[in-house]
């Protein structure tokens, strides 16, 4: 008999760890792949966020600190919250964890009861799905496409709600797909969680800073759903701060407190020295990574030019993050001697074996007519990238 708890058995491991495992595991080996399979910024974080972290060490922030975080630093994330959102969440309302993972888990438990509903529109971020099922929720999927540009509506929201429902939950920039909802999309939404005052929102706004076709829209600006909404956030994304592990979230006192008690029992505070560096980098005017976000938005659009003269791919244009979602159902059926692609997941191996190129099959994101692309590399990488998937792509038949 295995000593393996069933709930470990019955956990699916995270697709885009895994393609990135054995990404290094196919370059260790001396083959020349170009991994654009995880969501990590190829920057490296800011100067003055690293003199942060070394004076945090030299002032010896060595010691535990409250299991929700330091106070100053949920002082500036409340500062934060106010400059670039309109939010008002007090300390009190403010939960820092050890990445935004954790934040979304410790909602996830504090909320979820067994049997409980979670909707969650598709394609969705990977660990939603899993972390659901992990707290004893029903995930229950809505399902988009790239015609609409994968964003869920009001309508199909509403269509989804029962009397087990309890949580929605969704990412605005969207992983895996990039789309940005407006304020207008946002608010018929709100409207209808509205009416259903026992239905609690996490929106996931990690990407929020990473946006190109128009100002962030955060879904607590709305008063209707301010208290039915947990906010999550971080420092991963757009400070390039993925090793240094810090989110958090905003969300109602009641709710803070429970996340808070979680915690206490998991992690307590996270890391003192990340922690001091966060409150540099929230601090900071957003202006400050600029470069970071122009970079982004140049790569999403030779990307999208590569794309595009690829036959068999269908592709959009999304508004944030730094991913592409292509549809690629109409490469199924196809071959290439005894490789035969007969879904997203067959052309991501293909992909990687043929092409030397590691991708994520968007199955892992709950569609699987697609295939997840991070253009978070250089446009060096990138155009070699394209034109590997095309030549690997123009030997199908």
């Amino acid at each position: 008999m295995s000593a393996i708890s069933n709930r470990v058995k019955d956990l699916a491991e995270s697709a885009t760890i895994a393609m990135a495992a054995k990404s290094r595991e196919l370059k260790s080996q001396g083959k020349d792949i170009i991994s654009l399979s995880l969501g990590e910024p190829d920057f490296f974080t800011p100067d003055f966020i690293k003199e942060a972290a070394k004076k945090a060490i030299d002032d010896n922030y060595s010691r535990y600190m409250a299991v929700a975080g330091y106070e100053d630093l949920r002082d500036s994330i409340s500062a934060k919250f106010k400059r670039d959102n309109d939010l008002d969440y007090s300390r009190n309302q403010i939960v820092v964890s050890t990445g935004a993972k954790q934040s979304i888990i410790n909602t996830l438990l504090s909320l979820v009861n067994p049997g409980d509903e979670v909707i969650i529109p598709a394609p969705y971020w990977v660990t939603y799905y899993e972390q659901a099922r992990m707290a004893g929720g029903v995930p229950v999927v809505i399902e988009t496409n790239i015609e609409n540009d994968f964003k869920f509506t009001a309508e199909q929201l509403k269509a989804h709600i029962t009397e087990k429902t309890k949580l929605l939950m969704f990412s605005n920039p969207c992983n895996p797909t990039g789309s940005s909802y407006s304020k207008e999309e946002l608010k018929s939404i709100a409207d209808v969680v509205a009416e259903h005052p026992n239905l609690y929102v996490i929106s996931d706004e990690i990407y929020e800073h990473i946006n190109f076709a128009f100002k962030h829209e955060s879904f607590a600006q709305f008063d209707n759903v301010y208290n039915q909404t947990i906010t999550v956030n971080g420092i991963s994304k757009a400070w390039a701060m993925t090793g240094w592990r810090i989110g958090y979230i905003g969300a109602p006192v009641e709710i803070a407190k429970a996340c808070t008690k979680i915690q206490g029992q998991y992690t307590s505070g996270t890391g003192s020295i990340s922690q001091r560096a966060a409150k540099a980098a929230v601090e900071a005017d957003p202006s400050v990574i600029k470069h970071m976000v122009d970079a982004f938005k140049s790569r999403r659009d030779l990307m999208i030019s590569k794309f595009k003269e690829i036959e068999g791919i269908k592709i959009n244009e999304p508004e944030g993050a730094f991913y592409l979602f292509p549809d690629v159902t109409a490469l199924f059926g196809k071959s290439n001697g005894d490789y035969k692609i007969n879904n997203a997941s067959d052309l991501a191996m293909y992909l990687l074996d043929e092409a030397l190129v590691a991708l994520v099959t968007g199955e892992a994101f709950g569609d699987p007519n697609c295939i997840r692309i991070s253009y978070a590399a250089s446009e060096e990488e990138l155009t070699e990238a394209a034109t590997r998937i095309k030549a690997a792509i123009e030997k199908l038949s």
